[in-house]
């Protein structure tokens, strides 16, 4: 399994308690449609963009207590209406996907950790809205987890991204460490890649590791959900480690005989 920021979305999940599963549900279709519209298909940048407008006009009928048309767009209004979600995570959302359409580069870590603000902390601090549980220490927690995910996810992906002419990797850093872009387009496993992606790692893995404690505070059901997306994403990261950092020729991905392993960590630790 891929550590995809939405498909570790905990979507209808029966570690999920049943009456969370149906706002669970709408929002995950609210992300996931509008991820899509960023990154799939071959519409031109001007459409997606006026797709993903026609979302925060939805958005603003919803926040004017106005029921929407179309059917996700009602259900997920019913489920900020009975839950009080903020509204604002969701334009987060939005603004992270319009941003993709267009941004191919970030220059430092710090541009790149504001686009995880808005492109993955929103979905566990609506989780923790949900539960309830959203004071100020799980909200940081929660959004270690996801920034972390997301750098997970960008490590693994560093091929496919660039293929989509994307590079997530700060571009501050690849300077530091003698890494460039002609270098992934060769796919050149070498020293200075070896440096930089070690990095990039150990960082991630410190950032999931502040954030974990959130998944033994949690109560129940959601913490044992919390703590099997913690112990993947690290499992991730052994990966890439274990493959020599050649994420080109390597991507990791967690198979069925991982699961078993995971599951007791999440257990023991």
């Amino acid at each position: 399994m891929p550590v995809d920021h939405y498909e570790n979305f905990p979507v209808a999940s029966f570690l999920l308690p049943a009456r969370l599963r149906e706002p669970v549900e709408a929002i995950y279709a609210f992300a996931r449609s509008a991820d899509d519209i960023a990154d799939e298909g071959d519409a031109p940048p001007v459409v997606r963009l006026a797709q993903l407008n026609d979302y925060r006009r939805e958005l603003h009928r919803i926040e004017q207590g106005k029921m929407p048309d179309a059917p996700m767009f009602a259900r997920l209004a019913r489920n900020i209406r009975d839950f009080a979600l903020p509204i604002q995570l969701f334009r987060d959302l939005l603004d992270a996907f319009s941003q993709d359409v267009g941004k191919t580069r970030y220059a430092d870590f710090d541009e790149l950790l504001d686009y995880c603000r808005r492109s993955a902390n929103p979905v566990g601090r609506l989780l923790l809205c949900l539960y309830r549980a959203d004071g100020d220490e799980n909200l940081r927690r929660s959004d270690a987890i996801c920034t972390a995910l997301q750098l997970i996810n960008f490590w693994q992906d560093v091929a496919i991204d660039w293929r989509k002419q994307r590079i997530y990797l700060p571009q501050d850093e690849m300077a530091r460490f003698g890494v460039t872009e002609a270098q992934l387009d060769a796919q050149t496993v070498d020293a200075n890649w070896h440096a930089l992606m070690d990095f990039q790692v150990q960082r991630a893995r410190a950032m999931m590791l502040d954030g974990a404690p959130l998944a033994r505070a949690l109560p129940g059901r959601i913490g044992w959900e919390l703590r099997l997306i913690v112990q993947g994403g690290l499992a991730i990261l052994d990966k890439i480690e274990a493959a020599g950092h050649d994420v080109f020729r390597h991507r990791p991905e967690l198979g069925k005989t991982d699961w078993l392993r995971l599951a007791w960590r999440a257990a023991t630790r």
